[in-house]
């Protein structure tokens, strides 16, 4: 397989944790190298569900090395519940997790001022999950950051948590929020700290000499392109460079060492949270609720939905170089007469075959359609792309075709099984 980054084409939630688990099978290590536990997820095997929020789903595999690189932002309480919960469903977990020792904590006060940033903007929120990852991730950009490194090291940890508490309780004040107590953070952080010190280690070391051993090393992204800080539809994104490139920075492992980029992306579009969504559609979001489908793993909350985006997709494997494709979700469109998909935005008497930077403007374009005849046929048992109704396997080289990128991976169905490589 080679060492392959694994990024989120659209704007999260495109099914990457069933890719990723997918292609572990052929990986030795498998990073995550961005994002908090604002991301989620989702893997089945057989019929039990795990959701995983910052370990790597390469944990679910045996004899994989799984390793959370620095630019990942960790809530360690949060961490060793998440590893805790997967102890008791049997999973192997010591000797195969590793935690960058200069990745950065989130606190409380995080949290608690993503929170009120939200209220205060009122209309204009921008719908965070108010985990504490922008405020964290601000803290690291200002030089103020505690990192793990510091974590574990009680002494410096005590005195640098009194300073940032006072700092932050000023902050809270202002808001009118209630400060926080340091001996109860101190306390929980100190436990987490002292839990987590095993899988405390240089995991830039460990990459490059991965790489030295020829080992194949798969970077799994979080959240998607247009969530990207720098390249999404800001100020509507995340905190974090959800880009290919942000797996790079995110590990220290460089771009001279990556082989390939796949891009993961469903058959429609969604996002949770506000901003843009050229395509949204009331009736095809019904469709998809209705099924039980496009909630968030992280939040729960309903996913906005609509149709297939090129323009977006055709800019994200720009943007991330995509290599290859993988189409999710391709099931949810079985029982739909007739399949839209995006060619471009009009705004204002001009037409758009690119995203335009200007958020008021691309969110007041309009979508211009193709139209594309759908098959009314389960997909859910196909094993082979033969055996996909023709009018679906027309629709996957069409969306291929308007993107840019090679058809590698179609998925009919979240189990391992429903996976067909093209």
């Amino acid at each position: 397989m080679a060492n392959t980054i694994l990024v989120g084409a659209q704007w999260g939630d495109e099914g990457k944790g069933k890719i990723i688990d997918v292609l572990t099978e052929e990986a030795d290590v498998i990073v995550r190298s961005q994002g908090g536990n604002n991301a989620g997820h989702t893997v089945f095997i057989g019929q039990q569900k795990f959701v995983l929020h910052l370990v790597p789903s390469g944990i679910l595999h045996k004899g994989k090395t799984c390793i959370i690189g620095n630019g990942v932002v960790v809530d360690p309480v949060s961490l060793v519940e998440e590893i805790e919960g997967l102890l008791k469903l049997g999973v192997k977990v010591s000797g195969h997790l590793f935690l960058s020792e200069t990745a950065h904590v989130v606190f409380p006060y995080h949290r608690e001022l993503d929170a009120q940033r939200e209220v205060l903007k009122g209309r204009h929120k921008i719908g965070t999950t108010k985990r504490g990852i922008g405020p964290c991730y601000g803290d690291k950009a200002a030089r103020v950051g505690m990192r793990v490194i510091d974590l574990v090291n009680p002494p410096r940890f005590e005195e640098r948590l009194k300073q940032r508490l006072k700092e932050n309780n000023e902050v809270l004040k202002a808001f009118g929020a209630k400060p926080l107590s340091f001996q109860k953070v101190h306390a929980a952080y100190r436990a987490a700290g002292d839990y987590l010190k095993p899988f405390v280690a240089n995991t830039v070391i460990m990459l490059h000499k991965a790489c030295g051993r020829g080992q194949n090393i798969l970077f799994e992204g979080a959240q998607g392109t247009f969530l990207d800080i720098d390249h999404g539809t800001y100020p509507f994104v995340t905190s974090s460079n959800t880009t290919a490139g942000g797996a790079c920075t995110g590990s220290g492992v460089p771009p001279n060492r990556i082989d390939r980029v796949v891009g993961v992306m469903k058959a429609y579009t969604t996002r949770v949270g506000e901003g843009p969504l050229p395509t949204e559609n009331a009736e095809i979001a019904d469709m998809l609720h209705a099924m039980g489908r496009e909630f968030g793993a992280t939040t729960g909350r309903p996913r906005r939905c609509g149709w297939f985006d090129s323009v977006a997709t055709r800019h994200a494997a720009m943007v991330n170089g995509l290599d290859d494709l993988a189409i999710t979700n391709i099931d949810g469109l079985d029982t739909m007469e007739t399949i839209k998909v995006c060619i471009g935005y009009r705004h204002a008497g001009k037409k758009y075959d690119y995203v335009p930077n200007d958020i008021e403007v691309l969110s007041q374009c309009q979508p211009v359609y193709a139209e594309f005849p759908g098959w009314k046929t389960p997909t859910t048992a196909a094993k082979e792309f033969k055996q996909l109704p023709v009018a679906c396997r027309n629709y996957l080289k069409a969306i291929s075709d308007l993107t840019g990128a090679k058809l590698f991976i179609a998925s009919v169905g979240p189990a391992r099984d429903q996976t067909i490589f093209v």
